[in-house]
């Protein structure tokens, strides 16, 4: 390979450096925040699913589910991967 070969090639390997830097890296730790979120749900954690609704977790299941009460005595069963926003965090029981 010759200096013009590589000189073609440059750009290209600048413009997919910074689209690793700018969109590529920031979803992956989007993406890792969410995950943790999702992992430290518990009892008592008021949550917004992506559809909307709001509730309170009552029973994390080992399934990947969530039994949410969004009403009193109207429970509903969620996939944990499903929670946008935790509203309220619980104290953790010691």
């Amino acid at each position: 390979m010759d200096a013009g070969a590589i000189g073609q090639f440059l750009p290209l390997i600048l413009i997919f450096a910074i689209m690793y830097f700018l969109l590529i890296r920031p979803q992956q730790k989007k993406v890792k925040e969410h995950q943790a979120m999702v992992e430290a749900l518990r009892r008592g954690d008021q949550v917004i699913t992506q559809g909307g609704l709001i509730g309170k977790v009552s029973k994390v299941k080992e399934d990947g589910e969530l039994e949410v009460e969004i009403a009193e005595g109207v429970k509903v069963r969620v996939v944990k991967s499903t929670i946008a926003q935790v509203l309220n965090k619980t104290e953790p029981a010691k």
